[in-house]
């Protein structure tokens, strides 16, 4: 699934390409490309139609872009994207053939290119919600924590909530609720750069090791959207279809009996709810089980 980086840059792309067009027409070619919308297929393309895109922002793994009425006065409402697993918001141009897995098309009065959602299997969606303002956040999106890369990231109630979780690093990672927008592969990125077992106990980590893992996000992170994000195939593109590089440089993700980067030892792959997990065995040692009375 598409994490921060590669969702960043496709909210880059919007905020270029789309952010002050008026739209003309929408067509949904699918209808589980806006089940999220309870009112139906229907109102959603009354809801967008004439209105504009204002700008184009994400929360998470989220991506939602306000509207505009007419006159330019805010419609108290956004357009909110989720990608899924294989969802991609592509610009083209109106002569472009439409894709095997087109879902809904947005043209603009201005004639130029259009937004087309594309998602092979069907897990990402579209939808209308309430929008306080302008930029406000939508209300279904603000259980999502902000990500370290915000510069209103708290990093000491980051280090006290992570320790109030009592569980596993890795998955306190991966709760959206504590933080955003990092997922399995830059999880296991950051805990290789912080020197951390998955499995390492929230509460037993030091201020030091605190610091560590989220400098070891912030690191990864960075580096992943200055190469346009991780691109395992042709799903994970941005706006105009590119794909990123960062795999090419993914330390311990997906390169299992692969030599560690740093001292040479074979990289371990371990289950983790449903999905795998790497680590160096050198660098990240488990932890010790806990005691039991």
């Amino acid at each position: 699934m598409p994490e921060l980086p590669e969702v960043e840059v496709v909210r880059r792309g919007l905020e270029q390409w789309v952010a002050g067009r008026t739209v003309a027409t929408v067509e949904v070619h699918h209808p589980r490309a806006v089940r999220r919308h309870l009112e139906g297929t229907d109102h959603f393309v009354q809801t967008v139609t004439g209105r504009t895109f204002t700008a184009a922002h994400r929360r998470g793994k989220y991506l939602w872009m306000p509207l505009a009425e007419a006159d330019g006065a805010p419609s108290g409402r956004a357009l909110v994207g989720h990608l899924g697993m294989s969802g991609q918001l592509l610009v083209e141009k109106p002569s472009a053939p439409d894709e095997t897995h087109l879902r809904a098309r947005f043209t603009f009065t201005d004639g130029g290119r259009e937004l087309r959602f594309v998602d092979q299997r069907t897990f990402g969606g579209l939808a209308v919600e309430e929008s306080p303002d302008s930029d406000g956040v939508p209300p279904r999106l603000a259980h999502i924590a902000i990500d370290p890369l915000d510069p209103s990231f708290d990093t000491a109630a980051f280090a006290a909530a992570l320790r109030r979780r009592r569980t596993e690093v890795k998955r306190a990672l991966l709760d959206q609720t504590l933080i955003g927008g990092v997922g399995n592969i830059y999880a296991d990125e950051s805990l290789w750069r912080a020197r951390l077992h998955g499995a390492r106990p929230t509460d037993k980590l030091t201020n030091g090791q605190v610091h560590d893992l989220l400098d070891g996000i912030r690191d990864v992170l960075g580096e992943a959207l200055a190469q346009g994000g991780t691109s395992f195939d042709s799903l994970y593109v941005d706006v105009n279809g590119q794909s990123g590089y960062f795999s090419r440089f993914l330390a311990v993700y997906g390169q299992g009996d692969r030599p560690c980067p740093r001292c040479g030892t074979p990289i371990r792959r371990e289950p983790f709810m449903n999905r795998s997990s790497y680590s160096c065995p050198t660098c990240q040692p488990r932890p010790r089980a806990r005691r039991t009375t």
